[in-house]
């Protein structure tokens, strides 16, 4: 594992609900993962987590035989040289600061896992 926590959105080929929950068993298996979402019609699947990006990727493809494409890497933060101020800085805010805001209103805190399913609910 790393100090970085990372951002990093896949595209992974999801033609059928069994397909869907192969990536959905293997991702929460994963225990370097925080958070992730996975977006059933657009064949997209966000994970948060302290990673590195191409042994994630790489670990996903092995365990569920499907293609996967990275489309986006953000490092979010770096715990090595700010961890003081980030305390500091913590404590003047409100309480529960959201770390992810931009998912079609959903909110995630952090130490939070979540699972989500945008698409069709049969």
């Amino acid at each position: 594992m790393t100090d970085k926590f990372c951002y990093m959105l896949m595209r992974i080929h999801m033609d059928c609900n069994g397909c869907y929950r192969k990536v959905r068993r293997v991702i929460l298996d994963m225990r370097e993962l925080e958070t992730h979402l996975i977006e059933k019609k657009e064949c997209r699947v966000s994970v948060c987590g302290r990673f590195i990006p191409r042994d994630v990727a790489i670990k996903i493809r092995k365990k569920t035989n499907r293609r996967v494409e990275i489309l986006e890497i953000q490092e979010l933060m770096d715990n090595s040289n700010t961890a003081t101020n980030d305390q500091e800085n913590l404590q003047d805010q409100a309480p529960h600061t959201p770390l992810i805001s931009s998912w079609d209103n959903v909110i995630s805190y952090p130490n939070q896992v979540e699972t989500f399913c945008i698409g069709s609910h049969r």
